[in-house]
């Protein structure tokens, strides 16, 4: 038996059946190469939006730490409190914790407050500890956003009255 060959141009051997797998072979590489840049934008705008996100709940948490320290510091708070002991003169408590909701981000503001006296000072000082964290979305997920800023702040009364508010000697 005689096999029958086909010949191209210049009595060369015909390659038939070569360029169909090829042309498949390079849509398979193109397509897998597209799919991974459409991931890579996909996870670079995800991103993106997260950093926004981060910004936006850590201006949220800086705004609960204000609201915080305008309870305490703020001298119509400090007047309105009656002096519960005599050894400390008009010095609010901290405020209770408050939940709030500021531009779509949960606000969780604490405070504690530690009281010092200097010796051989007619001075009394309490220091507070405000801290805030503000979040959105799910807790767990890729797209939770959580942001907490702490402040210290102290506030100082003479017992006699003799120095202004805010003005210890």
């Amino acid at each position: 038996m005689s096999r029958s060959t086909s010949t191209g141009a210049f009595g060369r051997p015909a390659s038939d059946g070569f360029v169909l797998p090829s042309a498949i072979f390079l849509l398979v590489i193109l397509a897998g190469l597209a799919a991974f840049l459409v991931h890579i934008s996909t996870t670079q705008s995800i991103t993106s939006a997260q950093d926004i996100q981060g910004a936006r709940a850590y201006h949220a948490a800086r705004a609960g730490v204000d609201w915080g320290l305008y309870q305490v510091l703020d001298p119509t708070n400090a007047s309105v409190v009656a002096p519960a002991a005599p050894a400390w003169p008009n010095m609010p408590a901290c405020p209770a914790p408050a939940a709030l909701t500021i531009e779509g981000f949960t606000v969780a503001v604490s405070c504690a407050s530690s009281d010092y006296s200097e010796a051989g000072l007619n001075r009394r000082i309490r220091v507070y500890q405000l801290v805030s964290t503000a979040g959105q979305g799910v807790p767990g997920t890729a797209t939770r956003v959580e942001r907490e800023v702490a402040v210290t702040v102290s506030k100082c009364r003479a017992v006699d009255g003799a120095a202004a508010d805010y003005a210890c000697p």
